[in-house]
Formats: structure tokens, C-alpha cells, sequence
């Protein structure tokens, strides 16, 4: 599926056919669309499709008429009933006229483009456009980590209470997506970098200007990944000591009960030897049987306050 676009007046209107100074959205294109907008820009159709394999790596490639920008953007998942992130590839073709983006997925990146939202866009600036979306990315990626880091913090908090194994599974999921999201950083930095370099690519003083916004919010957004990887990696050792800890304490628990409970069979093995009745206390008192217990609970009380003061109960 693809749609027209084009901003006339600063404002964005939908289009019925392609025109020069329009963009082209394509959103998860089949191959016969795929086919038709490279016929209509003479363009490599494994390029305008190229987006569509969550495993092609960014990159920026210049070809005869056109140039091809291939950037990672994060976008939601659900991984054991639980909302996680992972990249994908956003495809953004330069032609002599026209923008196309080609994604996937509706890529929130794009809807504040097309909702108008974006102060000074405009179509007909393409490379301008290229870079107000490279911003928007930047920014994604940084909304998403500290969403990330509202989760860590929210199995933090739980860990006095009680965790879950849940709690460890999403762990890794987070700490799994900060690997997602650091290699896709640091390949958009790539791609920033030749960008910078690149000088078919003209460039005015405000688009500079705003393509080291994008190189900066870029920069940022690689740092917090690896202040919330160290963080994560805390939350998950934490985590860790918590599990252990309480198994200790089960343990110790556990053992002072095997404690206490084995005062009474020691007591009754004597009881229980065969021997001459006038060798063994109480065998011939009247309530003989009675003093024993008392005698039993009494040693299992001891028993079990010198544990408690020990605090090994």
C-alpha cells in the first residue's frame, strides 16, 4: 500500500497521482507495487523493496538519479504477553523530484508528517525532509528507552514484594532490545557520518545546522542505551541476590525445623530400645508417658529460642 503526499501553503494534503515536490509513503508494499514505483522513477526494485527484510543493515547508497537511505527504527513487540521493542529497516529514496519512504509497518516516525505536526516541513525540500525524519528517529529511540527504563524500574520496585518469574523474563526481553537498539545506533551513526561527507548531496547552512541536531540527538540516544544497559545489568544482579537470598532463607528455615523436629525422634529411639524397664526413666511412673512429652516440648522450646536468638529462624 502506498500514499501521495504533497504541502502546499505549509500545509500537507493527501494527492491522487504523483506530481513533482510529492512524497510517496509506502507501507509494507507488495512486489507489484514494489515494481510500479520503480518503473515510474527507473529505479532497482530490490532497492524500493529492500526495507521489507528486517535484516538488511543501514546503509546509503548513491545510484544513477537516485539515492538510497536505509536507517533502523524501533518498533513495538509482544514477547511473552509482554509490549517489547526491536528494529526494523525504514527506506528513504531521493529521486530528482520526489521522496519515498518504504517501511514495513506504519512507523510512528512518519504520522507526525503526515498529521502536520512538524513545523517547517515541506515536501518539495526533500533533503530537509530526509533529515527532520532522521530527527524524528533519534527521538523514537530515545522515548523508547526511557519507557524501557519506566519498566526496570517498575521490576525494581517489585522486588521487595515478591517477583515473579515474569519478572526475569522481561528482564532479558529489555536487556535484549538495548542490544537491538545500541547496533542499530551506532549503523545510523554510520549513515549520519556519510551523509556529512556526501557532497552530491546538496546542502544549505539551516540543513547542516540540522542535520548536526540529528548527529547529537543520535549521540544521545547511544549513550542512554549504554547507561541503561549498566543499569539494567544492576537491576538484573539485583535481582539475582533477591532469588538467592530468599532461597537461603527457606533453607535456614527448613534446617532449624529438621532441627527441632529430631529432638523428638531422639528422644523416642531411646524409649523405643529393648531394654530392662528399670533402666529407662519414668518406665514405671503413672503418668510417665506425659512427663516425657513435656519433657520433649520443653527441649523443642529451647531448641527453638536459642534458633530464633541465633537468627537462624
Amino acid at each position: 500500500m502506498f500514499k501521495i503526499y504533497k504541502t502546499d501553503d505549509k500545509k500537507i494534503h493527501d494527492e491522487e497521482r504523483i506530481t513533482p515536490g510529492s512524497w510517496i509513503n509506502m507501507v509494507d508494499p507488495d512486489a507489484k507495487e514494489g515494481e510500479y514505483i520503480a518503473k515510474k522513477f527507473n529505479l532497482d526494485v530490490r532497492d524500493v523493496l529492500a526495507a521489507r527484510d528486517d535484516e538488511e543493515s543501514s546503509r546509503i547508497e548513491l545510484e544513477d538519479g537516485y539515492t538510497l537511505i536505509l536507517v533502523d527504527v524501533p518498533t513495538p513487540e509482544i514477547i511473552h504477553d509482554k509490549q517489547s521493542y526491536t528494529t526494523i529497516p525504514l527506506g528513504i529514496i531521493i529521486t530528482e523530484n520526489n521522496l519515498i519512504t518504504v517501511c514495513r509497518v506504519d512507523t510512528p516516525v512518519l504520522k507526525p508528517f503526515i498529521d502536520g505536526r512538524v513545523k517547517e516541513f515541506s515536501t518539495k525540500k526533500k533533503l530537509r525532509f530526509v533529515y527532520q525524519i532522521l530527527f524524528r528517529v533519534a527521538a523514537l529511540y530515545q522515548q523508547n528507552l526511557r519507557l524501557i527504563d519506566k519498566k526496570r524500574t517498575n521490576i525494581e520496585e517489585r522486588l521487595g514484594s515478591g517477583s515473579e518469574d515474569m519478572d526475569i523474563l522481561e528482564l532479558h526481553a529489555l536487556e535484549s532490545t538495548l542490544v537491538y537498539f545500541a547496533t542499530s545506533l551506532r549503523s545510523n551513526a554510520a549513515v549520519l557520518d556519510r551523509l556529512t561527507r556526501y557532497k552530491r548531496l546538496e546542502q544549505y547552512p539551516d540543513d547542516k545546522e540540522l542535520l548536526d541536531d540529528v548527529i547529537t540527538e543520535n549521540r544521545q540516544a547511544i549513550e542512554m542505551t549504554t547507561i541503561y544497559k549498566d543499569i539494567l545489568n544492576g537491576t538484573r544482579d539485583l535481582l539475582s541476590s533477591v532469588i538467592d537470598n530468599k532461597l537461603n532463607n527457606v533453607m535456614k528455615i527448613l534446617t532449624s525445623i529438621t532441627i527441632v523436629l529430631g529432638i523428638p525422634n531422639i528422644i523416642s529411639g531411646f524409649y523405643g530400645m529393648n531394654v530392662n524397664a528399670k533402666w529407662v526413666p519414668f518406665a514405671n511412673t503413672v503418668h510417665g508417658f506425659a512427663l516425657i512429652v513435656g519433657i520433649v516440648v520443653v527441649i523443642c522450646v529451647i531448641a527453638l529460642g536459642i534458633l530464633k536468638k541465633k537468627k537462624l529462624l
